[in-house]
């Protein structure tokens, strides 16, 4: 008998090929999907946040909306991980929303681990305020913030247990498009300093301060049928083109939802996904003037323009995308909870705002400020007892086929998020910040220039804690990452 080598190490070598890929195929699931939308638009009048001076809305220029997704991976029919993230149109997570959705959801769908919820802020700062005391307002007539909180758990919470029963057998795509939206704010001087917002017609102007992301990543959700359900776009741009005003307004999200749903249907679910972008803006900071003349020109205000460039992005990704839909794929959702090293404050800041706190005591109009400043006075005085302790965060890391997603609770300078994004072994990395409180993450070189934003009441985590925590997530990414190749 003749024995051909290369014949009998096919033989050996094809059971060990069938066992590699079936186990590789395990890891996949049939993925299930669910979205809806839901008006979050308070009673008026309400007060706004995000700005130092209290804002009291009695109109409402475009209604502010929480949508949600949920992702749910199945194995032989058995659930096997899921997700359920919901993007709610207000300046930050805080004053117990989250804490409030996940009791009023656990009541109506015991079968759910609430920590798998997850929601994240656009940041627009003509939402209704969440905490009770940031403001001087009056004792009627308007709703209160705890009144809005209740408000707002309920709508979103009943929008979950809705998205969550009307989970279907679906597709999945990503994409990558580009859009202009976001400047960087921090101009930089000549004797070192920066400022937001600075002057750039002077003398000393040397330059804005740090990196912009155009890059918008984008996700695609669609039924057994092609029907398109829901989309994610994560752009590295808070919403603020309008931040001053004193009426409800969703932002740029407003006109991008409108847009996308008068081609793909009044149901599309858009959720705003904001990514690294504490030190970003979609304002000009340069070229104002002849920026103006042309939204003037294509008759076009300014949340059109942005608008009109985050949907031209978005179909930009979507070309590529639909090509590639994805019903059998891995997905696996992590939460676990970090620790992050507080910004330390330094006896010339105890001193300092202790001298400039005295001016803002008898001026109710200046309580937004006192109490910002009144909070650093507080962290000092734990530092010097030994009492105070790291930030805890929750971070979430999902990997769905080749892309990953991750949140945090900051406005984290854009620096980080390209760290994560580089250092991700993902094909795409969804980062989503402001599922939290809020504060700045700042650089050290913002530090350095000082300024809003990266000045120690903008700081309760500094350029440390914001190295930390990159760490910590490109850790959680490698780590699904290995588990099993895309």
């Amino acid at each position: 008998m003749n024995y051909n080598p290369r014949r009998i190490l096919f033989i050996y070598l094809v059971p060990f090929l069938l066992i590699a890929v079936n186990a590789t195929r395990t890891e996949a699931a049939e993925l299930y999907i669910g979205s809806t939308t839901t008006n979050i638009t308070p009673e008026l009048p309400v007060s706004l946040t995000g700005q130092m001076r209290t804002r009291i809305a009695t109109t409402v220029e475009s209604d502010i909306l929480a949508t949600v997704l949920v992702l749910e991976s199945r194995e032989a029919g058995q659930g096997n991980d899921y997700a359920i993230m919901v993007s709610c149109d207000l300046v930050c997570i805080r004053g117990g929303i989250l804490e409030a959705v996940r009791e009023k959801v656990a009541t109506q769908l015991q079968e759910i681990d609430v920590r798998k919820i997850v929601l994240n802020a656009t940041h627009t700062h003509t939402a209704p305020t969440l905490i009770e005391g940031r403001y001087a307002l009056p004792e009627t007539g308007i709703t209160h913030p705890r009144e809005y909180v209740d408000f707002a758990s309920t709508q979103i919470a009943n929008a979950i247990v809705e998205a969550w029963n009307s989970r279907v057998k679906g597709k999945v795509a990503w994409g990558l498009g580009h859009a202009v939206v976001a400047q960087n704010r921090r101009v930089l001087y000549a004797d070192g300093s920066a400022k937001m917002y600075g002057n750039r017609a002077v003398e000393n102007f040397r330059g804005i301060e740090g990196y912009e992301d155009h890059g918008l990543e984008v996700l695609f959700c669609w039924d057994e049928n092609d029907e398109l359900l829901a989309t994610a776009i994560n752009v590295a741009c808070p919403a603020q083109a309008v931040e001053g005003r004193s009426a409800v307004n969703a932002d740029y999200w407003h006109p991008v939802r409108e847009m996308l749903r008068e081609k793909y249907g009044e149901n599309l679910s858009v959720l705003g996904w904001i990514g690294a972008a504490g030190d970003q803006v979609p304002r000009m900071m340069y070229r104002k003037k002849a920026e103006e003349r042309m939204q003037k020109l294509l008759g076009r205000t300014v949340l059109e323009t942005f608008a009109d460039r985050v949907v031209s992005g978005w179909e930009e990704a979507y070309a590529g995308a639909e090509q590639e839909k994805h019903a059998d794929l891995v997905f696996e959702h992590r939460v676990k909870t970090i620790e992050l090293p507080k910004q330390q404050v330094s006896e010339e800041d105890y001193v300092r705002i202790q001298k400039e706190i005295k001016e803002y005591e008898k001026d109710p109009s200046k309580q937004w400020i006192k109490n910002w400043k009144q909070s650093v006075l507080d962290r000092y005085k734990e530092q010097q007892a030994g009492t105070e302790k790291p930030y805890e965060m929750e971070l979430h890391s999902m990997r769905l086929g080749d892309v990953a997603i991750v949140t945090n609770d900051f406005e984290l300078f854009t620096n980080f998020g390209t760290q994560m994004k580089s250092r991700s072994p993902a094909l795409q990395t969804f980062v989503i910040q402001l599922c939290g409180p809020g504060s700045y993450v700042p650089t050290e070189r913002a530090v350095g220039g000082g300024s809003y934003s990266a000045v120690i009441e903008s700081n309760l985590v500094g350029p440390a804690g914001g190295q930390v925590l990159t760490e910590e997530t490109v850790t959680s990414i490698n780590e699904l990452f290995t588990k099993s190749k895309p």
